[in-house]
């Protein structure tokens, strides 16, 4: 227990350089953290010795070391968000008795990567591995929702920039914008034959720690199975699952 106070003194330090895009000088260290100077210097030794802390001489700053991001690098070895995401996703599927699936943003696109069946419902394009333009799926809009509108600016410039399906999907980047404000205000993306004709999604982001959207929860029915009840039953399935996910993620409650 006598090493816990120093432990979390440590990760201190390093989650304040991470929040930084330049190298900081001890003293800033010291003052951010409300730590004396010589524990700082003793921290960013100690840190320093195991490659998790850079000293920068010249300009008398410290910045994260490769130890740092080796081990960022491992948590995505791992595959985090798909470890954590398939139990639950497994769930959904029992608590719905309807497809599931877990897209990530790719560019423009959605990339689907875990998708989790239900008996005697129908096959999906949205297999594991499979990409598709984001502005046409509940998932894809779910998560567009939440980036800020610079960026998605940035991904939709002109209208060229998006693509139709089956006659479904926004033709301007105008109408993409009034989607997307629909997503915020209604809570939920929905999505009615963009992807399969005969059938629909609704979706929810799952958020980080900072609030950006990493990953979007879907449940996709049949048209004729699903009435307004039973959507929103399925809705509110969704939003837990998505939340649950975000919180394991570092999201706030």
């Amino acid at each position: 227990m006598a090493n816990a106070p120093a432990a979390g003194q440590a990760l201190a330090v390093l989650s304040l350089l991470a929040r930084h895009t330049e190298p900081l000088p001890a003293g800033s260290i010291s003052r951010a953290l409300g730590i004396p100077r010589s524990s700082t210097y003793h921290l960013l030794t100690v840190l320093r010795e195991h490659g998790f802390v850079t000293h920068l001489p010249e300009e008398r700053r410290y910045g994260l070391g490769v130890a740092a991001f080796e081990l960022g690098s491992a948590y995505q070895r791992q595959a985090p968000l798909q470890r954590i995401a398939r139990p639950l996703l497994g769930r959904l599927v029992d608590q719905t008795t309807h497809n599931a699936h877990l897209a990530i943003l790719h560019g423009r696109d959605v990339l689907y990567v875990i998708e989790e069946r239900a008996a005697g419902r129908p096959l999906l394009v949205t297999d594991v591995g499979v990409r598709l333009p984001a502005s046409l799926t509940a998932s894809g809009l779910a998560m567009l929702a939440e980036l800020p509108a610079a960026q998605v600016r940035a991904l939709f410039p002109h209208r060229d920039s998006l693509v139709q399906r089956n006659g479904h999907g926004p033709t301007t980047v105008s109408e993409l914008r009034r989607l997307l404000t629909d997503v915020r205000q209604r809570g939920y993306a929905v999505e009615h034959g963009s992807v399969s004709e005969g059938l629909s999604s609704v979706a929810r982001p799952v958020l980080d720690h900072t609030g950006h959207p990493v990953a979007g929860v879907a449940v996709t029915y049949r048209d004729g199975e699903v009435g307004d009840a039973e959507r929103d039953r399925l809705v509110t399935a969704v939003g837990r699952t998505a939340r649950t996910l975000s919180v394991r993620l570092g999201a706030k409650a």
